[in-house]
């Protein structure tokens, strides 16, 4: 079938749509939303069979849905509609949600019913984008084949949506306001923790900290608490811990509202961490440098770290959990000096476990605002270099990636310095850099080719492409692909993991690796490569000469692009 994707954004789950309907050998065409070409001369150059919306923000226009069939995957269950849709589940509590393929016709998300998936909801609060990116994206890709394959059938009609049968328990739903999320610091903290949940990554969630106007994202809960509610009690790796009503949370990410931009003198605001945007306000305030040894008032244990290491028999596994897989230099040394504790204990295995995003490379909002935005991206890329080093010669142990979510850029070369890489079948890698205007470092030129040759390492980052697991287990670009929830990979990869360590043959693995990487080291010096990168590097972030300033602003400021990027169009 001929395919258009017609879609707000080419993010994880278009990008997961494309990879599935073209691997079922559908022909497949993108068009974005913010295009300045109209989508209906797209559709008549095109003549798509299906036009396809995994979660389109903007109307579909009447002349394309009253002409091809357009099939709108909403982020709900049956009757329920509005824009709004993850964040009232999430903000009410919802204890079992959906996804519905409905027909587009004139009145939004009231077309009849293709077909519908529900799933129980987390009982804790859950973060909107971890919602959106697990099991609501994993029910929209069984709906999107599913629509396919009915749509190849021409005794199927979608059912009309009928709010009198008992199971279409979805109805409409506003859009949801500032005024629908606004709290009190006095509130609860599962209440102001859920709110928050509700409006991250985008809008967030707008309130007064410390006299300023915020918009706050990434919020966690914290220890029992008996300071006034609204204070900033402790701080603790770029998040600042806040008193409530009956506790505390974790205060991760926050935007000032209206804050002044400097590099064009418009009126907008970066997500930063929140100590970022608080530092004028932090005086007197404790660092919490201890998980372990800190304790709040009531004696209970602090919380809140972004890299983390545990044991588990033979195994050392470190987990780093950045948020939106954004990589600060900061953040990168913490996760270098992990890495080297955890090579220096007596394990045979290491696991390297991301967070909700694997890795994404480089922090462009803390590069964005800083005050030598050059200065900082160059301080950036060499302390994410330092960690890929550390990987590629920690040869006192196996290391194994454990790609469980999205990752891309100097994200996925970070995961190849590892001995084994195992990927979530649900995840998406983009394996490349050119979108941003960088050559990349990451010692890239010598783990990519190290594993899937050279010429397809040329294609896989020339073409700027997402691949998904079926794809990078082919050209041998991870060794194993596991399905399952996320916690079903996580302990398949530790069961991995455990066995491998434990086997008769790992000593014999072991030093096999080590003969390699002395080899490697005969042949090309590990700092040749480096030195190769970064020398591209630099003329990339000082010189400019492939547009990375303006495609940095464009991302951290979310500038919708006027066109369907090349690339896609190409492929």
């Amino acid at each position: 079938m001929k395919i258009l994707l017609f879609c707000s954004a080419f993010n994880g789950l278009s990008q997961r749509a494309w990879i599935e309907l073209r691997a079922l050998g559908h022909d497949v065409t993108v068009q974005l939303a913010s295009d300045v070409n109209p989508v209906e001369r797209t559709c008549e150059t095109v003549e798509p069979d299906l036009i396809i919306c995994p979660f389109l923000k903007d109307r579909v226009p009447d002349a394309v849905w009253r002409n091809y069939r357009t099939i709108i995957i909403h982020p709900g269950p049956m009757g329920d509609r509005g824009p709004s849709s993850l964040d009232w589940a999430i903000a009410t509590g919802e204890r079992r949600w959906g996804v519905t393929a409905l027909q587009a016709v004139e009145e939004m998300d009231a077309g009849p019913i293709w077909a519908t998936r529900t799933f129980d909801m987390p009982s804790e609060p859950v973060r909107k984008s971890a919602l959106y990116n697990g099991p609501v994206a994993d029910a929209a890709i069984e709906l999107i084949a599913e629509v396919v394959v009915k749509a190849t059938d021409p005794s199927f009609t979608p059912e009309p949506l009928d709010y009198g049968r008992s199971d279409v328990i979805g109805r409409l739903r506003p859009t949801m306001t500032q005024t629908d999320r606004s709290f009190s610091w006095d509130d609860p903290t599962g209440e102001i923790l859920r709110t928050v949940q509700a409006a991250d990554g985008s809008p967030g969630v707008r309130t007064n900290l410390c006299g300023l106007d915020l918009s706050i994202f990434d919020a966690q809960q914290g220890p029992a608490s008996k300071y006034q509610p609204g204070s900033i009690v402790g701080m603790r790796h770029g998040a600042v811990l806040v008193a409530t009503g009956d506790g505390s949370i974790w205060l991760g990410h926050a935007k000032r509202r209206p804050d002044k931009y400097r590099h064009d003198g418009g009126q907008t605001s970066l997500k930063l961490p929140a100590a970022t945007i608080l530092r004028d306000q932090l005086d007197g305030v404790p660092t919490i440098l201890s998980e372990s040894a800190d304790m709040s008032p009531d004696g209970c244990p602090v919380g809140r770290s972004d890299v983390d290491y545990q044991r588990v028999g033979p195994v050392g596994i470190v987990t780093f959990d950045f948020y939106n897989g954004a990589m600060s230099t900061g953040q990168c040394r913490r996760l270098d000096a992990a890495l080297r504790r955890a090579f220096a204990q007596d394990t045979n295995v290491v696991v390297l476990r991301g967070g909700e995003t694997f890795s994404n490379g480089i922090n462009l909002n803390v590069i964005e605002a800083a005050e030598n935005p050059a200065r900082e991206a160059w301080a950036n890329i060499n302390a994410i270099d330092d960690v890929c080093k550390t990987i590629i010669t920690g040869t006192n142990q196996l290391i194994v990636a454990s790609v469980g979510a999205n990752a891309g850029a100097g994200g996925v070369m970070l995961a190849l310095g590892a001995d084994r890489v195992y990927m979530r079948d649900s995840a998406i890698l983009n394996p490349h850099y050119a979108t941003m205007g960088l050559f990349g470092s990451e010692y890239w030129s010598y783990t990519l080719p190290r594993r899937v040759g050279e010429s397809e390492a040329e294609r896989l980052t020339s073409a700027c492409l997402p691949i998904g697991s079926e794809h990078a287990l082919r050209v041998g670009l991870i060794d194993r692909a596991i399905s399952g929830s996320r916690s079903e990979f996580e302990e398949a990869v530790l069961a991995d993991a455990i066995l491998l360590a434990t086997e008769p043959g790992f000593g014999s693995a072991l030093k096999a690796k080590q003969e390699r990487r002395e080899r490697d080291e005969r042949d090309k010096p590990l700092e040749a490569y480096r030195t190769e990168e970064l020398g591209q590097m630099s003329r990339d972030m000082f010189d400019d000469r492939s547009g990375f300033s303006y495609a940095r602003r464009a991302f951290v400021s979310k500038q919708k692009p006027l066109q369907t990027p090349a690339h896609l169009l190409a492929a």
